[in-house]
C-alpha cells in the first residue's frame, strides 16, 4: 500500500494481463486500473476482447473486481481487490452505429476514447497536420456517452476536437494519459488551454510515466512527481491525477498492432518520434510495474505535496469523476 493509505488509481494501461499482474496491481495498492480492450478494433473484435476479459476477472475473482459504477471500486477497496475498469482506446468499436455506445455500455465498457492515432468520423488525431474537430457524429457520441455513463476520453485526439469535446460534454472528461505540452513539447501532450478548459468544466488529467512524452520528467520519480506539481500549478490538485500508460507484458506483436493496426505497411513508432530526451529513462528504477506506484505518495509528500493533496491526485480525483460519471446503467 501506498505510505499513507490512500488509494491509488490508474486511469489507463494497456497490454496483456494475467495472475501475475493483477497481483502487481495489488502490491502497488491499486484500487483501480482502467485496461485497454481496444485500439483498433472492430465491433466484433471488442466483443470477443469483452468476452476475454470477463472470464479472465471471473477466474481471478480473490484478486480483481468488475467495474461498472463507483461503487464497485468501494467494494474492491472493502474486499482488499483491485477493481478493473475496461475502456477502449478508439470509438472503432461503433462501426458507424449510435446505438453501439449502449450496447457496449451494457457488455461492461466505461471509458472510450473518441480518436486514436488517425482522425476519423469522430474527431481529429493528434498526430494528424490539421484537426477538422468535433464531427456531427462525435457530437452525437459525446451525447450518447454522457446518457449511459461511460467516460469520454480524449488521449489522442487533436487539440481542436478536444476543446470541442469538452465544451459540449453534459459531464466532465478526461485526457487518461496525457501531459502538459508546456512541460515536455509533444503532439500527444495537451496545450494549457486545453488542459484549462478540462478543468473549468472538471475534468480530469491523468498524466503519463511514458518517457516518449515525459521528457527530462522521465529521469526518476522525483522528476516525475515534479511534473505533477507543475501541472497543479495550471490547473488545480482537483484535476490531476495518474495515468501512465502502463503495459504489462506487452512485446513485439502488441506494440506493432498499437502503433500500426491494419493501415498501414511502414514504420511506425507509436509517440516516440525519435527526438533525444532531454534524461535517461529511469521510470523502471520505480515503475517496473504497477507495485511501484505504491511509492508515488512519498514520492509527492517529498516534492511538498501535503497528505490531503497526494490522495487527490494519487487516486482520489479519478474516484470523484468516475461517482460522477459512470452513474447507474441507465442506458443498459
Amino acid at each position: 500500500m501506498t505510505g499513507s493509505g490512500a488509494p491509488v488509481v490508474d486511469g489507463l494501461q494497456c497490454g496483456p494481463y494475467d495472475r501475475e499482474v493483477f497481483r502487481q496491481l495489488r502490491a502497488g495498492g491499486v484500487a483501480c486500473a482502467t485496461a485497454t480492450v481496444a485500439f483498433w478494433e472492430d465491433a466484433v473484435e471488442t466483443m470477443d476482447a469483452l468476452a476475454a476479459w470477463h472470464d479472465l476477472l471471473a477466474a481471478n475473482a480473490d484478486l480483481v473486481v468488475p467495474v461498472r459504477t463507483a461503487a464497485d471500486i468501494d467494494r474492491a477497496r472493502a474486499e482488499g481487490r483491485t477493481g478493473i475498469l475496461l475502456g477502449a482506446q478508439n470509438a472503432s468499436p461503433l462501426q458507424g452505429r449510435l446505438g453501439f455506445v449502449r450496447h457496449f455500455h451494457a457488455m461492461g465498457l466505461r471509458v472510450m476514447q473518441l480518436t486514436y492515432n488517425n482522425t476519423n468520423e469522430f474527431g481529429g488525431s493528434c498526430y494528424e497536420t490539421t484537426d477538422p474537430g468535433l464531427t456531427r457524429f462525435g457530437h452525437e457520441v459525446v451525447r450518447e456517452m454522457n446518457t449511459v455513463g461511460m467516460l469520454v476520453d480524449l488521449s489522442h485526439s487533436g487539440d481542436r476536437t478536444r476543446r470541442e469535446a469538452i465544451e459540449h460534454s453534459a459531464r466532465p472528461v478526461a485526457l487518461t494519459h496525457a501531459n502538459p505540452r508546456s512541460l515536455y513539447d509533444h503532439p500527444r501532450n495537451a496545450d494549457d488551454a486545453t488542459l484549462k478548459a478540462l478543468a473549468a468544466r472538471d475534468g480530469v488529467v491523468g498524466l503519463a510515466t511514458y518517457r516518449s512524452i515525459c521528457g527530462r520528467y522521465a529521469g526518476g520519480l522525483a522528476d516525475w512527481c515534479t511534473m505533477v506539481a507543475r501541472t497543479v500549478d495550471l490547473v488545480g490538485v482537483r484535476h490531476v491525477a495518474i495515468g501512465t500508460d502502463l503495459s504489462p507484458k506487452a512485446g513485439p506483436a502488441e506494440f506493432a498492432w498499437m502503433r500500426k493496426g491494419r493501415w498501414t505497411r511502414g514504420e511506425q513508432r507509436g509517440a516516440d518520434l525519435g527526438s533525444p530526451s532531454a534524461a535517461p529513462d529511469d521510470t523502471h528504477e520505480w515503475l517496473a510495474d504497477a507495485s511501484g506506484l505504491a511509492r508515488v505518495t512519498d514520492g509527492l509528500r517529498a516534492t511538498g505535496f501535503s497528505a490531503d493533496e497526494a490522495a487527490a491526485v494519487v487516486g482520489g480525483n479519478w474516484l470523484r469523476l468516475y461517482a460522477d460519471v459512470l452513474t447507474a446503467d441507465a442506458g443498459s
